[in-house]
């Protein structure tokens, strides 16, 4: 018996199908919204006086896999204060920056959130973040595998063979049940294993007779003969240093000529730890300006903002190098790590404080990005979970979006001298919820390329948020508290047709489907007898063992992709 619901009179904002807080009712049946359903029959959900949205998608969130792990390890203290006991329902869990994975599932839930991805995958330990997303309720979920400084893209992209590159790459996509290519820090990760970094777009990687801005362009034409949904997935050079935003410009003007048809070819990501202007830490000032006028000109790119949140949280990345920059500024411990060929990652502890000038300018860029940038097409909410702060700081980055008192409210706390040298004064703008309903989830869904995410269409998947928020009597500039506390707790999160929670309360504990790309190019049985042939010499595992099956997944979502070699 197929399952029904219908979701009546809500003021529905789903901007891939051009709905402005329209009255309308929405129908599901299966899993999937239909035109109809038989009302005498489907559960019905009163959305009288409510705003219904897609079920939220986020870009770019550490939340499984080899680094978040050594992060839990690494911090005990970050699980005493934020436990989760278990319910007749839900399992127990903790982590406030870094929570273990059935909380994690829980708390995006609770927010409305439907889908999620994990930006960073070393493939070596795709098994392992596979378990994790396995163990990771409530959403659908992705891994973007970490190709930058991967041996087989350094070797074939330094010798000009484009297509061989790609044949790996699809591989490698299949193999490790991936969603889309990562880039961190190109040929600096490299560099780090012997100690070293780059430091500008064009310096030689060591060994390998290439440069960063080869690394991207190379990876951004396979992208493209690949067909792969979502664009490259870059995190830049210098990320989180004084004057960065000069690399940040020249990392995305370095692909313009191999956009077409105005479509994204380079999303940048946390753009905030890429947008700082100055030459040293004293002089640090926004460079969001700079990159909101050429992002404001330009169609081959999308950003996120990797806002930061004044809190206590982990901060986690395969650009190693950073981390280990930023154990020597703040004394926090550090791990670190080397994936053998392919990456390298380092944790450290960080604590953002209002009162730091360096924090509090990172706490405007973000938002200056986000307001400055006129697209909301082109830039999507994300903490970078956890490295700007937690994911759950999402309803009260809504809220200074929306509300420029709001902002003021956190500006009159923050360093003095940050409050005279940000832009945010002088920003009146103030997004509305067709803004909101773009930045946190139709944006993001049509930049991943999930045609069944981030709308309400016929044929979507049910994914749907209900918030306790009336457009026509709220003003999200005034009544900023209440937006806030809406979002973070929805009215009712539908899943795949399935009610799962209501006023924040988990109602039922449902796995979500990993999403991961099946990609066939020609010639790939040559691919991989060469790949058998070299294993021995680049990892300690056999080829034979290094895939992950599709019977390992819980639940696997497939997406068949067509290749152009």
């Amino acid at each position: 018996m197929k399952m029904e619901l219908i979701i009546r009179n809500g003021f529905v904002f789903d901007p891939i199908n051009g709905v402005k807080g329209e009255k309308m009712d929405i129908a599901v049946r299966d899993g999937k919204i239909v035109e109809r359903v038989n009302e005498r029959k489907a559960l019905e959900i009163d959305a009288s006086g409510m705003l219904v949205m897609p079920g939220g998608v986020d870009i770019h969130c550490h939340i499984a896999g080899s680094e978040v792990n050594a992060g839990r390890l690494l911090r005990p203290e970050d699980h005493f204060k934020y436990s989760e006991r278990k319910t007749a329902t839900t399992r127990s869990g903790s982590g406030h920056s870094v929570p273990s994975t059935f909380t994690t599932g829980y708390r995006y839930s609770r927010m409305g959130y439907t889908t999620i991805m994990n930006p960073a995958m070393p493939p070596l330990m795709a098994k392992h973040t596979h378990k994790e997303l396995n163990d990771t309720p409530m959403v659908d979920k992705g891994s973007f595998p970490l190709l930058g400084d991967w041996w087989f893209v350094l070797e074939h992209l330094s010798n000009g063979r484009i297509e061989e590159c790609a044949r790996y790459v699809a591989w490698l996509m299949t193999s490790t049940k991936g969603y889309a290519v990562k880039i961190v820090n190109p040929g600096g990760v490299e560099a780090w294993g012997f100690g070293h970094n780059v430091h500008s777009l064009d310096e030689q990687v060591p060994n390998f007779n290439i440069t960063p801005r080869e690394i991207i362009r190379g990876l951004c034409k396979v992208n493209k003969l690949l067909n792969l949904p979502h664009t490259i997935h870059v995190h830049t050079n210098n990320l989180g240093k004084p004057g960065n935003y000069t690399t940040t410009l020249e990392t995305m003007k370095c692909v313009e000529d191999l956009a077409a048809d105005d479509k994204p070819v380079i999303h940048i990501t946390h753009c905030q730890f890429s947008a700082f202007k100055g030459s040293d830490w004293k002089t640090l000032r926004s460079g969001a300006e700079e990159i909101a006028r050429y992002v404001n000109n330009h169609s081959h790119v999308t950003l996120d903002m990797g806002q930061v949140v004044f809190t206590d949280t982990t901060t986690m990345t395969a650009d190693a190098p950073f981390q280990y920059t930023l154990h020597e500024l703040t004394g926090s411990k550090w791990t670190n790590q080397d994936v053998e060929t392919e990456t390298s990652v380092g944790i450290v502890p960080f604590r953002y404080r209002r009162k730091s000038y360096v924090h509090a300018m990172q706490w405007s860029i973000g938002l200056e990005l986000a307001l400055l940038i006129k697209d909301p097409w082109k830039i999507f909410l994300t903490t970078d979970h956890p490295n700007a702060g937690p994911f759950t700081a999402y309803p009260r980055i809504i809220s200074w979006l929306m509300s420029r008192r709001a902002r003021e409210a956190t500006m009159k706390k923050i360093n003095r001298r940050a409050q005279s040298k940000s832009l945010l004064p002088s920003i009146t703008r103030e997004l509305d919820f067709y803004e909101i309903a773009v930045m946190t989830r139709a944006g993001q869904a049509k930049a991943l390329g999930l045609k069944d995410k981030g709308h309400l269409g016929v044929g979507a998947d049910a994914d749907i948020a209900v918030y306790k928020i009336n457009p026509e009597e709220l003003d999200p500039s005034r009544d900023y508290k209440i937006v806030r506390k809406a979002f973070r707790r929805a009215a009712y999160t539908v899943k795949g047709g399935e009610i799962v929670a209501r006023n924040g309360e988990i109602l039922k504990h449902v796995k979500g489907a990993t999403l991961w790309l099946k990609v066939k190019t020609s010639q790939q049985t040559k691919v991989n007898e060469d790949l058998k042939r070299r294993f021995r010499d680049y990892w300690t595992v056999e080829y034979e063992n290094y895939p992950v099956s599709e019977n390992s997944l819980d639940i696997s979502h497939p997406i068949n992709v067509e290749a152009k070699i």
